[in-house]
């Protein structure tokens, strides 16, 4: 492969794999904040326990998320400068946006949340989960609009060879971003829902006598993964109102044909696998012969998602920004094939390790269960010692 080639791979490898923690995010931060308004008006131990049992898995996601982050933000600067110098100014500013949302108030309000058990009054502490998951939307949908700008650059004008921004709110209504959101966010309580679904499957399906704690938590994560799925579908088609008609093109076969069955495939058998338990509800946690295709589904959404990425960035090419910027000339001058391939396996090597630790942390707390989880735990008091 050239450099250009090269450079592509590395941003698919460093978008994708980021985007596995992020629709994760996007699902369950919701569901933990219901779970812990349910824990805050009843008091009952079992709405505890869920807040936080999910919620661990929520913070553990988040926190190795934030440092995949990092990587793909380096990634934008090194190879993909020619971008930054043509329209730095337009799709800058979302981007400054989502790092003050996502580094500076999400994390102050989810380090709240994660070390405010038992220290802050009740609805204090309930306040600060429903502010991570606003500020986590919030973060999303600046990124939506950074990129929703590469997909139809509404709101500027090119002068003296660099793009302008004249409508900033031109930018925050671009009309390939109204129906893109809420197909993220679709995505997102898909996710998230799914993640729910296939756990707690596993732990009924173990006999661990926990039924009460994962029957409501399958229940629970059945009605989000349909809600999400049903989303998903719908604004996944009112996309393409907003869409060129030369966008799935004939140039681009792979993302008018392959990919586009592959999605629509797997939405629709996610919707028919869902929409047949949503009547059996009341007896999936006794139902043991559902609880297999409930977890072989578990990973449906997360391939789902990466799928719809890349169709949604493939049918853009060549373009960087449409029919303004080119990707050749977007790639930062003075690269080589070595430099880009050197970057490419580090990248790589560090979002995959990332990725293995993420989900096997996740699956040791699954297999655990709700028992000795840290998050929320009470300290204990300290020993005095013996006097001699």
């Amino acid at each position: 492969m050239d450099v250009l080639d090269l450079a592509r791979t590395q941003f698919a490898v460093t978008g994708s794999l980021h985007f596995l923690f992020v629709v994760l995010t996007l699902g369950l931060a919701p569901l933990v904040a219901i779970m812990h308004t349910r824990w805050a008006l009843s008091g009952r131990p079992v709405h505890e326990g869920m807040t936080r049992f999910w919620g661990q898995i929520y913070v553990i996601n988040y926190a190795l998320g934030i440092v995949t982050g990092l990587v793909m933000e380096f990634q934008f600067g090194l190879a993909w400068s020619g971008l930054s110098h043509y329209a730095g100014d337009v799709f800058g500013a979302p981007l400054a946006m989502e790092t003050l949302v996502a580094f500076f108030l999400e994390s102050t309000f989810l380090g709240l949340w994660i070390f405010g058990w038992h220290r802050l009054p009740k609805w204090a502490h309930l306040a600060c989960i429903w502010l991570v998951t606003l500020t986590a939307y919030a973060s999303a949908f600046f990124i939506m609009v950074a990129n929703s700008f590469l997909q139809n650059p509404a709101g500027a004008v090119l002068g003296d060879g660099r793009m302008e921004l004249v409508d900033f709110g031109a930018l925050l209504t671009n009309e390939a971003l109204v129906f893109a959101f809420p197909h993220v966010i679709g995505a997102g309580l898909f996710t998230g829902g799914m993640v729910l679904v296939g756990a707690s499957a596993y732990r009924l399906r173990r006999g661990a006598g926990e039924a009460e704690f994962f029957g409501r938590s399958l229940r629970t994560g059945v009605v989000t993964a349909a809600i999400g799925i049903v989303l998903t579908m719908g604004f996944g088609y009112a996309q393409f109102a907003a869409v060129p008609e030369d966008k799935f093109g004939s140039h681009n076969p792979l993302a008018a044909t392959g990919l586009g069955f592959m999605i629509e495939f797997g939405q629709l058998l996610g919707l028919v696998v869902l929409l047949v338990m949503l009547p059996m509800i009341g007896i999936l946690p006794r139902a043991r012969w559902t609880h297999p295709i409930l977890i072989a589904m578990t990973p449906l959404p997360f391939v789902l998602s990466i799928l719809g990425w890349m169709a949604r960035e493939i049918g853009r090419q060549p373009w960087m920004i449409w029919e303004r910027l080119t990707v050749a000339d977007a790639l930062s001058p003075g690269l080589t094939r070595g430099m880009v391939t050197t970057s490419l396996i580090g990248f790589a090597a560090v979002l995959g390790l990332l990725a293995v630790v993420d989900y096997v942390l996740i699956a040791r707390v699954i297999r655990r269960g709700p028992r000795a989880l840290d998050l929320g735990a009470r300290e204990e008091p300290p020993t005095p010692a013996l006097s001699h």
